[in-house]
């Protein structure tokens, strides 16, 4: 069936919308040299400080205010939005870490398996069923893996913790009665008094806060809020304007271009152990977008009822 104009227009703007998430986040590693003399888990504690505004401020001008009333009555959300909190926080040190020690690569690899960790945790905690093409996908990806384990096994753990922690952070998501954005305005809350409490314990060090390092790093931490609140934001709204094939497409944009920054910019090797790990990582995606591309055919093929 063909679109209409206002659904194009609705297409090409959630296109746009979550490509433009996915460029913020591809070049995250730039924005991280900004701060690389900024103690790691200081500048988490930061990003999730200034994140906050940014959050309420959208949540004005949108519809999530209910949905942030409704999730701060139910314990069981609340729960939810904890661990949740818990994993992001996880993911985001691990990843400002691995850049900081010039592990790009690593890192790029993690986000490339986590949506084969997705499928996995879907068919293990889900009793969701995979394909055989889904199936040839996973062992794809677990092939690369066990590739960095006999040949780079010292970053292996960078990428494995990428990827489950992110994985996981989707899947306990995926439970929450709470849109992107009012979720992730909750889970800042939750982080707000860990946060505080850790650039509290900065400032008293020897060293001193890092908005006192002078006023190029202190914009560049404060600048952490927009580079964590307004790219979730964009992919939340594309998200929901795009179909899954697309959705597919778009998710692997970001570790791409995290993967050519390291080869360039940081100047990383790509050993035979990583290139072997990467060719299969590179044809098991591949195989997942097959994989979509046959299930919406099918969709579309089934007859409807009427």
């Amino acid at each position: 069936m063909d679109t209409s104009p206002d659904q194009q227009r609705e297409l090409k703007r959630g296109l746009l919308q979550a490509l433009g998430a996915h460029m913020f986040w591809g070049a995250m590693p730039l924005y991280l040299i900004l701060v690389q003399s900024v103690p790691d888990v200081e500048f988490v504690a930061w990003r999730i400080l200034f994140s906050l505004p940014l959050c309420l401020l959208m949540l004005r001008f949108t519809s999530g205010v209910g949905e942030v009333r409704v999730a701060i009555r139910d314990g069981a959300t609340m729960l939810r939005l904890l661990a949740s909190a818990v994993l992001i926080a996880v993911n985001w040190v691990v990843y400002v870490w691995a850049i900081h020690e010039g592990h790009v690569l690593a890192a790029s690899l993690g986000y490339y398996i986590t949506p084969f960790v997705m499928m996995l945790l879907g068919l293990v905690l889900l009793r969701e069923r995979l394909g055989t093409v889904q199936w040839l996908a996973v062992a794809l990806a677990a092939l690369g893996v066990g590739v960095l384990a006999v040949g780079a096994p010292t970053t292996l753990w960078v990428s494995i913790v990428l990827a489950f922690s992110f994985a996981t952070y989707g899947f306990v998501r995926k439970t929450v009665k709470a849109g992107a954005l009012a979720g992730l305005t909750l889970e800042t809350l939750l982080l707000v008094p860990a946060a505080l409490a850790t650039v509290l314990y900065y400032a008293f060090q020897p060293a001193g806060s890092a908005l006192l390092q002078g006023w190029d790093v202190a914009l560049a931490v404060a600048f952490g809020g927009a580079m964590t609140a307004i790219p979730l934001f964009l992919f939340a709204s594309g998200a929901r304007r795009l179909p899954y094939t697309l959705t597919g497409f778009v998710q692997f944009t970001a570790p791409t271009i995290v993967f050519i920054l390291g080869l360039t910019v940081f100047g990383e090797e790509l050993d035979p152990a990583r290139l072997l790990a990467f060719v299969a990582i590179w044809c098991a995606v591949g195989l997942f977008i097959v994989s979509i591309l046959r299930g919406r055919r099918s969709a579309k093929a089934t007859p409807q009822r009427a």
